[in-house]
């Protein structure tokens, strides 16, 4: 009798339930994996260099929680209402999901309804529904919400990638803005477009007056051999001589050779600081393309990377009902009752036999 009641009926039972009221659930599959492809560069292509595409595990890593994530549940249930596709047929008290079930018991539901399996990074999905349009189509949901956030993943490295040589680019831009308007403000300043232009002109004019000094010299000591004190042209040409000197002096004042200038700046000191500035312009123009190569580098590599949604298997449909496994899960059922009955027997004689 104990048999009967504790085995036999509820197997009955289970078995009027999975053959009567279970409905059919058709599954269907997806498989897909991530791809990074990088595309050879002019320079390798004339290397002779091939393109290679090989699969990221992290980012596959990633795709695998994301299926299970409640964001990616709350998504497809706004675009395909899974309560609505889930909660059918509304007899069965087992298989189906209640119709105002909470997100935490969609996302529990989610995890009997939708198996996954990962091996050698290629993720397979199966997803299970009542109608076999409503499992292809939760299988579709599945894969473009999957290539959506490889998308958004792939976006954020490029942007990644390029955003440290974008603001280089930015502070080299700043950098030589700066250095050339200080070239700017001090020719503005000093009325001077290059002091070396006009240091040249001002030693070609010394050395003019140089070359006219010895000239002068030397006519002088002729004219002094050759006449006497009180000559005129002897006093002409000491006052000649006189007038080149200061003049010499004055131009060497001008270079820094002697004394100050005119206005208390020599040419060494402008020309100084010009050169200083020249080199600060110089140096911000080299840093600047420096940065605009680094930049440009950037954004080629970037181009040249790129990770996608590699299908090799589209959503399937299914043609007939694979679940619920009903002699299966009869013969499980079976068998935990007997084992429990055998247990519970055993147990009742060891106490009947002690007393």
């Amino acid at each position: 009798m104990s048999f009967l009641l504790a085995v036999l009926l509820p197997s009955v039972l289970t078995a009027l339930y999975l053959w009567i009221i279970a409905e059919d659930q058709f599954a269907s599959k997806v498989g897909f994996t991530v791809r990074q492809e990088d595309a050879a560069s002019a320079v390798e292509l004339l290397g002779g260099l091939s393109n290679l595409s090989s699969s990221s595990s992290s980012d596959t890593d990633i795709l695998y929680e994301f299926i299970q994530s409640q964001k990616l549940v709350s998504e497809i249930d706004d675009d395909i209402d899974l309560h609505e596709v889930w909660s059918r047929p509304y007899w069965d008290p087992v298989f189906n999901l209640k119709k105002n079930a909470s997100i935490e018991e969609l996302i529990s539901y989610w995890e009997d309804m939708v198996r996954i399996s990962y091996s050698a990074g290629l993720i397979e999905v199966e997803v299970r529904a009542f109608a076999a349009e409503d499992a292809t189509l939760i299988a579709k949901a599945i894969l473009d919400k999957s290539a959506d956030i490889i998308n958004e993943l792939s976006a954020v490295a490029r942007e990644d990638a390029i955003s440290y040589s974008r603001a280089e680019l930015g502070e080299a831009v700043e950098r030589l803005k700066e250095a050339r308007e200080m070239v700017t403000r001090f020719r503005n300043e000093k009325q001077i477009i290059d002091p070396q232009v006009d240091i040249q002109s001002q030693a070609g004019l010394l050395g003019n007056l140089q070359a006219q000094e010895a000239e002068q010299i030397i006519e002088l000591d002729l004219l002094e051999e050759s006449s006497r004190d009180n000559d005129p042209r002897v006093s002409q040409a000491k006052r000649r001589l006189e007038v080149i000197r200061s003049r010499i002096s004055a131009e060497r004042q001008k270079l820094g050779f002697e004394g100050t200038g005119a206005r208390g700046e020599v040419f060494a000191d402008i020309v100084g600081e010009y050169e200083r500035l020249a080199v600060d312009r110089e140096f911000a123009e080299q840093a600047y393309l420096s940065a605009l190569a680094s930049y440009d580098a950037a954004l080629a590599d970037a181009k040249r990377k790129s990770r996608y949604l590699a299908a090799y298997m589209q959503p399937t449909k299914a043609e007939t009902p694979q679940y619920p496994q009903r002699t299966t899960l009869l013969m499980i059922s079976a068998i935990f009752l007997f084992l429990m009955w055998a247990t519970g027997i055993l147990i009742f004689y060891s106490i009947k036999d002690r007393r």
